[in-house]
């Protein structure tokens, strides 16, 4: 029987590019981002270019109800996770003083408490794995300020410290735990800065990180995976 990868925020950047890693390791899927067109269309490529299964469902992980439901639609289709990627997140830039009243609160929601309620909702199908593997996309805002990133610092930093306190709590059961932090990927996010597409990472870097991290035997863990461009921070 295949493994299972769970993947969330799965159809754009870095989550597309774990998502089609794992596919192409003989991996099944279990995807899910907030545009449903876009699922249907990753699963078509999934599903015609690997020989693997992928199932998909449009969530707004942000809610908490979507979470619950993304969550049931998983209960039904496996009784395993081997691998959950917690991906989904979201950018809003803006002064911690001046940003849009709330920017905190949904940055919150989609940064860490989307992580904290799906990783809740499977931790059963996670124990139930021979080998189960929990990553938590960070950001290099976990763990420094950076002018402009306003709330979005804090909800990384959270996401950090959630992903800390899983490692502890989480040794006992045998479930690994990783905490990545990329720097200054290529993804639409960066839509019209004006730098060159070698001046940043690139999805798939990171997706070939996450795949090596998992690869390492079952007696050894990567805690923490901080990326950057080769010249640095942008």
């Amino acid at each position: 029987m295949s493994k299972i990868a769970v993947v969330t925020g799965a159809t754009k950047g870095i989550g597309r590019a774990i998502a089609l890693k794992f596919a192409s390791e003989g991996f099944d899927l279990i995807l899910t981002s907030r545009t449903e067109l876009a699922l249907k269309e990753l699963k078509e490529e999934i599903e015609t270019s690997f020989q693997t299964q992928c199932h998909i469902i449009a969530c707004d992980l942000s809610q908490k109800s979507e979470v619950n439901k993304f969550t049931t639609f998983i209960a039904k289709q496996s009784k395993t996770i081997d691998v959950l990627v917690n991906n989904t997140g979201t950018f809003v830039q803006g002064a911690l003083m001046t940003e849009d009243d709330g920017a905190l609160e949904h940055q919150m929601n989609t940064n860490l408490y989307s992580a904290y309620y799906t990783t809740r909702g499977l931790i059963g199908e996670l124990k139930a794995a021979e080998r189960a593997h929990i990553f938590n996309i960070c950001s290099i805002a976990s763990l420094q300020a950076y002018p402009g990133s306003g709330s979005y610092s804090i909800t990384k930093f959270a996401l950090l410290g959630f992903s800390k306190s899983l490692r502890e709590e989480l040794k006992p059961d045998g479930i690994k735990v990783t905490s990545l932090m990329p720097g200054a990927t290529y993804t639409s996010s960066w839509e019209g800065v004006d730098l060159p597409e070698s001046r940043f990472m690139s999805s798939e870097d990171v997706a070939d990180t996450v795949w090596a991290a998992y690869s390492l035997s079952p007696s050894a863990l990567i805690e923490e995976i901080v990326m950057r461009p080769l010249e640095g921070d942008i």
